[in-house]
């Protein structure tokens, strides 16, 4: 008799920092791995990470923002795959360039709605219709939405982001609402400030805020860190709960007097 095959999670931006290490948490939960990025560099080591952790591991191209490319991608990933238990909504970008908010020009502006706002819409909008006309599945099935705290905490050297990723956790809520019925949980993590390749140009800076008290808990944020609460969510193991938020970013949501 062949082994039970295992849940297929698809994590998008899957190939380094915070998406690297929701794949390798989420092999370590059961799931097997299809990774989708804009680019290969740095997918070998994922993969490796991958099985190490007991994860099967694809990898597909696919810029997010590329509505065009969705229904393709989803075909043949679908049909290949036995379908998706777990949508990982990761592939983000930042300001082009941060700096004065009335400075902010329209290709920035559409660059970061385009991606964190639009393209993940559209995604989720379309593995949704699959997950539900696939009915209801024995494994547990989720959508799991990466925002960061910069849904309430305001930037204004980068206003384009932080008013997308306000989105994103709109984003959440309303599939929350929609999916619920059909067993889909549906659930937001927001990351602080965390060690990745989005935050090395201000690392000098944030470091030495962290040691001043920025985040009740003194130190950076790690992927590792965000990848665990990602895998835990989609694991199913909290059953009574959809649409919230988790923060991931050492007490710096907290409001303080």
């Amino acid at each position: 008799m062949s082994a039970a095959r295992r849940p297929v999670a698809l994590v998008t931006g899957g190939r380094r920092g915070i998406g690297r290490a929701a794949c390798v948490a989420l092999a370590r939960k059961g799931f097997d791995i299809l990774a989708a990025d804009i680019s290969e560099e740095g997918v070998a080591e994922t993969e490796a990470e991958v099985r190490t952790a007991g994860g099967g591991f694809r990898f597909r191209p696919l810029d997010v923002s590329r509505l065009e490319d969705h229904a393709a991608f989803l075909d043949e990933v679908w049909d290949s795959g036995g379908g998706i238990a777990c949508l990982v909504n990761n592939a983000g970008v930042g300001a082009l360039r941060r700096g004065d908010l009335l400075d902010i020009a329209p290709d920035s502006w559409d660059r970061a709605f385009g991606v964190n706002a639009r393209g993940t819409f559209f995604l989720t909008q379309a593995v949704a219709r699959r997950m539900v006309a696939a009915g209801e599945t024995a494994a547990p099935r989720s959508i799991v939405f990466v925002s960061s705290a910069n849904v309430t905490l305001a930037s204004p050297d980068r206003g384009e982001y932080c008013a997308s990723k306000a989105a994103v956790s709109m984003l959440a809520r309303v599939f929350a609402l929609r999916l619920a019925e059909h067993g889909i949980a549906v659930h937001e993590v927001r990351p602080g400030v965390i060690r990745t390749d989005l935050t090395a140009p201000v690392a000098e800076a944030y470091t030495r805020r962290i040691a001043e008290g920025l985040s009740p808990i003194r130190r950076w944020g790690e992927a590792e860190d965000v990848g665990r609460a990602i895998a835990l969510l989609a694991s199913g193991e909290l059953t009574f709960t959809t649409g919230d938020a988790l923060h991931i970013d050492g007490g710096l949501h907290i409001g303080r007097l």
